[in-house]
């Protein structure tokens, strides 16, 4: 079965950045990777690069920031109360950390600057304006359930593990 818009697909990953440097992987954690195709669950350029491919199917795919996680903006620094970083005192410039918005969202930041109350932050995505380079291994690829595309995303075998 090809993969498609509404399938379920499991799959390793590994990725790099141009100069090959090891950015993360699937492999090693136990079980691979699940979304649902259409969900906006992974980035649009590798959601695009795995439609048409089937289980077992290994290949490498560039992506480019803009069908990633962006290009970088400039100016997005901005300057957050230390109340809502987790154990703020152990963060240096440079470090990439989870943001606790006021929403009850979460955002990826990079600490510019670290003050005695305020904490400096670079609002891009820590891979803004990077080009990715994966290379990916198919496990499994099967039509999603309607309960899986009610709410748009996969189910596990316990019901509701996914990436």
């Amino acid at each position: 079965m090809q993969i498609a818009k509404d399938h379920v697909i499991s799959f390793h990953y590994r990725l790099t950045s141009e100069d090959g440097v090891l950015i993360d992987s699937s492999h090693g954690r136990g079980n691979p990777m699940q979304v649902l195709v259409g969900s906006g669950g992974i980035i649009p350029g590798l959601e695009e690069a795995l439609l048409g491919h089937v289980e077992n199917d290994h290949f490498d795919v560039t992506v480019a920031p803009d069908k990633a996680y962006g290009l970088r903006r400039d100016g997005a620094i901005q300057r957050v109360s230390k109340k809502y970083f987790h154990r703020p005192g152990r963060l240096k410039v440079g470090d990439t950390t989870i943001l606790a918005l006021q929403d009850g969202g979460r955002q990826a930041v990079t600490v510019h600057k670290v003050g005695m109350t305020m904490i400096d932050v670079d609002t891009n995505h820590p891979l803004a304006g990077k080009t990715l380079h994966f290379n990916i291994e198919i496990i499994s690829v099967r039509e999603a359930t309607a309960e899986e595309r009610q709410p748009r995303h996969a189910h596990g075998p316990d019901g509701h593990s996914g990436p």
